[in-house]
């Protein structure tokens, strides 16, 4: 009896450790979580799973193949889900400044997880409402809640080092996409697409859940140690929701946003196609061969995010927008002209490098503008450009190679596009609001 009740008095106390050290947590210090690189290393993490859902092309042969669906029937699942999570970020965005970041990360775990599960069930099942209602809404929420929580999380966290650190944070997103589009060709032809989608579900929702404990934001007036703040806006005095929809520079760094972002939705949602379009007919396996490019376009992608990001802390993110934009349009035009395979790995590495190095820039070009303090919901908002870019893009291309049976005339557009764009970083010139731009 006196040893049942000993145990039982162990268990309590372990129990009670346990609870004290989740309370600690939540209320961390710098002393009492003891690296930051921790949190930054579970927001990659996080992002790698998430950033799977850029390898959704590498499912339209199969899809297509097995249940007869064309291809702009299977591009809305991909252009529902990145809509949905837009939205959602921004719902996160104000639970994270509400609750904290761990909460919001947890949801996206098992939203993202059991979204991916369940498009495996519709693919079993042969519904395309069972793959939209779990890949595009589904994960859509997960995509969403996961993708604002280390973006806005880390930005606290680093201030001395804003464009590297979101560069690093959201390079997962580029890493996850090769790894996924390296693997499934494989996995489809030994298993099916089922079983595939079944084991990534269980694994992202355990991976993303397991991370998400390590999302803290931290204590009010952090610095970290050796690093003397700028001359500049205080967070306490950070900008409002409210207040920063009524500057020109939600809107100029929203459009910045929009434009960089519907040019690489359009070419990711159609590249195993795209890819295929430009080899020769003597090539034994294209798909296959389409997965390999996907997997380098994937890996500069990575690269683009931190090498861009980490560029904006020494030039100014303004500068980087205007270089982004410029040099797309060149890529842009010779790709609609150009015939080679060769020129198209090329350029696509440069075009996936520039779209990571757009969406790694932007947090951190939304905190040098509005600060930190109210950053969650404020470019949780500002993502609503990627919702509006994920329809534009791909259903621009897919509609225009329906039209004209190749994708010349959509990569045409798109080089204007870039190359109209341009006034938009000219005229996002500050005044008072990004510290870094001379």
């Amino acid at each position: 009896m006196g040893a049942v009740l000993t145990n039982s008095l162990h268990c309590n106390k372990l129990v009670n450790d346990i609870l004290l050290w989740f309370m600690e947590c939540n209320v961390t210090t710098a002393k009492k979580y003891p690296n930051r690189w921790v949190i930054a290393l579970a927001g990659i993490v996080m992002q790698s799973c998430l950033g799977t859902v850029y390898a959704w092309s590498v499912f339209a042969g199969p899809l297509s193949a097995s249940h007869g669906w064309d291809v702009a029937d299977i591009t809305l699942a991909f252009t529902m889900v990145i809509g949905v999570l837009a939205f959602s970020a921004a719902l996160g965005g104000y639970i994270l400044d509400a609750k904290g970041p761990r909460i919001v990360a947890t949801l996206s775990g098992i939203f993202f997880g059991a979204g991916v599960f369940l498009t495996g069930f519709g693919y079993q099942t042969g519904s395309l409402a069972v793959i939209y209602l779990g890949y595009g809404v589904i994960c859509g929420i997960g995509l969403g809640f996961g993708y604002i929580t280390p973006v806005a999380t880390l930005v606290k966290w680093f201030p001395d080092k804003r464009g590297l650190i979101t560069g690093l944070a959201v390079m997962g997103f580029g890493i996850g996409s090769g790894v996924m589009a390296a693997l499934v060709p494989g996995m489809i032809d030994r298993m099916g697409v089922s079983v595939t989608l079944y084991i990534f579900g269980i694994v992202f929702l355990a991976a993303v859940v397991i991370s998400a404990q390590c999302m803290f934001v931290p204590p009010a007036g952090y610095v970290p140690a050796g690093w003397t703040p700028p001359a500049g806006k205080p967070d306490a005095a950070s900008m409002t929701l409210g207040e920063a929809v009524r500057t020109k520079y939600f809107y100029l760094l929203w459009g910045m946003l929009f434009v960089n972002v519907t040019a690489g939705m359009a070419v990711i949602s159609q590249a195993s196609p795209l890819a295929q379009g430009f080899m020769s007919d003597g090539i034994a396996n294209p798909a296959q061969l389409a997965g390999t490019f996907m997997l380098v376009f994937a890996l500069f992608n990575a690269i683009g995010r931190l090498f861009w990001a980490a560029i904006s802390d020494k030039i100014g993110r303004r500068r980087v927008f205007f270089i982004l934009f410029i040099s797309q349009a060149v890529a842009f035009y010779i790709l609609s002209v150009s015939a080679s395979l060769i020129v198209f790995v090329i350029l696509a590495c440069y075009i996936y490098a520039c779209l990571g190095g757009g969406f790694a820039t932007m947090p951190a070009y939304a905190a040098d503008t509005f600060g930190t303090r109210f950053v969650g919901r404020i470019y949780g908002w500002m993502l609503t450009a990627w919702a509006a870019a994920g329809v534009a893009g791909p259903m621009l291309y897919a509609r225009l190679f329906q039209s004209t049976g190749n994708y010349s005339r959509a990569l045409s557009v798109t080089a204007v596009i870039f190359a109209a764009a341009l006034f938009i970083p000219v005229l996002a010139a500050p005044k008072k609001v990004e510290s870094d731009e001379a």
